[in-house]
């Protein structure tokens, strides 16, 4: 009888511990959709004071043509050059599924729409968006005077994008461009957890 009683009390423990889990992971997700909201801002809206655009990677095709949600991020970024034509930053290193790196098929896809490419700098040695800002504000630095940088990457990516660029000494705003309906739960609960990283390595001084 004790041990039924045992038995009980910790499959209690372990369907309450899950489901405290479960809370605690929704309540992230909620968190992440709205600070993405917070951050929604219109290309209208916007203000043209920025010194730097960075725009940073996603996926590559085989053909080497930027899946849908990256030239979703080019579109955005281009927009925001042709408001304010000023350095451009593309990052993203090569995948193991594609064929060259980010940052150079972006470079070449702003090429094609009439970016020069003297205005273009590319990171392809980044693999998170930590390495993306780190290599930005190091390819930035040299030219002098860069104080305020235009972030643009995808909504539900921006607000944590923003403050990795604010650690690395920027003044940050951001410009998010939509995510595929489709994809809106798998990025959202993934960008969650590289949110929990995120504050895991800003508490042990490596942020």
């Amino acid at each position: 009888m004790r041990k039924e009683k045992r038995k009980h009390r910790l499959l209690k423990a372990v369907l309450c511990l899950g489901l405290a889990g479960i809370l605690c992971y929704g309540g992230l997700i909620a968190f992440v959709y709205i600070r993405e909201k917070e951050e929604a801002v219109s290309m209208e809206s916007l203000e043209k004071d920025y010194d730097a655009i960075i725009v940073l990677g996603a996926q590559v095709l085989q053909n080497g043509e930027p899946n849908t949600q990256l030239a979703w991020r080019l579109d955005a970024a281009l927009e925001a050059w042709q408001a304010r034509p000023v350095p451009l930053v593309t990052c993203g290193a090569q995948g193991k599924d594609e064929p060259l790196p980010e940052a150079e098929a972006m470079k070449r896809y702003l090429m094609a729409r009439g970016v020069p490419e003297t205005q273009i700098l590319t990171d392809p040695d980044s693999f998170n968006t930590s390495q993306n800002l780190k290599n930005a504000a190091a390819l930035l630095q040299p030219l002098g005077g860069i104080r305020k940088v235009l972030i643009v990457t995808s909504d539900y990516h921006l607000p944590r994008a923003m403050a990795l660029a604010m650690d690395q000494g920027f003044e940050a705003a951001g410009l998010g461009s939509p995510c595929k309906p489709e994809y809106w739960l798998k990025n959202h609960a993934r960008e969650a957890l590289s949110w929990v990283k995120y504050w895991l390595m800003k508490a042990a001084g490596r942020g």
